[in-house]
């Protein structure tokens, strides 16, 4: 690596030195050009774009860093769905003055956690911008009877998480707040930036779920990714589904050092609302989802049950907080 900045080598030199992180035999072309999908399968496409100052700022989020949650995010959108990753392209718009390294060290973040589920860079485009911007389109392939959507939860289907929430954004406040936590131990503190930093796309759940099916007859399947929080996923299942919803508060898996770091409120803000856990949010008949939970990891858990109507009801069973309504309207917004 040099200290060289990108307007001294041009766009051919950039994509020149990027398509060192792609397969030779795929990408040169104006578009690449990718085996069909085998019959019976569909092929699954999914974007993300990640903006300097709205998504990652250096002082939470090195290049490595960006291009492993960039890449993460897409993957986790393609393991929703029930699909096995394809490839991805990347868009990068870049103002002249950035560093060729840290756009070599965001390719090389994003190789790091595509090359643990074997998936290339096809392609992409670069081009002058007044702002960084990571743009990632991902395509998977999925049989057509595993296909997961977000419109066919039914009543009495249990919800499932596959892993604690909360994590993310705590590992976030850790790096904003360097007084935040400071009675935590190294171990686990890193732990928590990690989640923040290195989030794991669910893939490692698909096998189970299939595994369990086998022997019944064809399930509507039902998922989200909860990238936008655990509220914002159940929210938008239901509404998707044109049903309502009962989650049990205490129910939820939440890291173990949560409550002693914030208020009860903080917490709950965080948890439900933090976004950034990249778990997957299920929605399953009652026998089935007790048997998926028996083959996860632990922190996987039946966090609630789809109920008629379109309320998203939060519920405790210890009487110590109200009832209270989940909304869209609480997580992250873009404007």
């Amino acid at each position: 690596m040099t200290n060289d900045v990108i307007r001294d080598i041009g766009e051919q030199g950039v994509l020149k030195r990027l398509q060192r992180f792609c397969p030779s035999d795929i990408v040169g072309d104006d578009a690449a050009v990718m085996p069909s999908p085998e019959p019976g399968q569909l092929l699954v496409v999914t974007t993300d774009v990640l903006v300097d100052g709205v998504h990652f700022s250096d002082r939470t989020t090195s290049a490595e860093d960006v291009g492993w949650r960039g890449a993460a995010a897409n993957l986790s959108d393609l393991a929703a769905m029930g699909s096995s990753p394809l490839g991805i392209t990347v868009g990068l718009s870049l103002p002249g003055d950035v560093a060729v390294s840290w756009v070599e060290r965001l390719y090389q973040g994003m190789s790091e956690c595509l090359q643990l589920y074997n998936t290339p860079i096809v392609g992409g485009d670069v081009c002058h911008s007044p702002v960084i911007t990571v743009s990632i389109t991902a395509f998977g392939q999925v049989l057509q009877e595993r296909v997961m959507r977000r419109s066919q939860a039914q009543v009495g289907d249990a919800i499932v998480v596959t892993g604690v929430h909360g994590a993310a954004r705590v590992g976030l406040e850790l790096l904003l707040n360097p007084e935040f936590g400071k009675d935590l131990s190294e171990k686990e503190r890193s732990r928590l930036i990690q989640a923040h930093q290195r989030p794991q796309p669910r893939f490692d759940i698909l096998p189970q779920l299939w595994e369990i099916l086998a022997s019944q007859s064809q399930i509507p399947l039902t998922a989200m990714d909860s990238s936008d929080g655990l509220a914002d996923a159940i929210a938008q299942i239901c509404r998707a589904s044109g049903v309502g919803a009962l989650v049990e508060r205490d129910a939820i898996p939440i890291p173990s050092v949560l409550p002693e770091l914030a208020s009860p409120e903080q917490v709950w803000d965080w948890v439900l609302y933090g976004g950034e856990d990249f778990e997957l949010v299920l929605c399953l008949p009652q026998p089935l989802a007790q048997e998926l939970v028996k083959k996860l990891p632990a922190g996987s858990a039946i966090i609630g049950y789809i109920t008629s109507g379109t309320e998203v009801c939060l519920t405790d069973s210890t009487g110590i907080y109200a009832d209270e309504l989940l909304t869209l309207s609480r997580g992250f917004q873009h404007f």
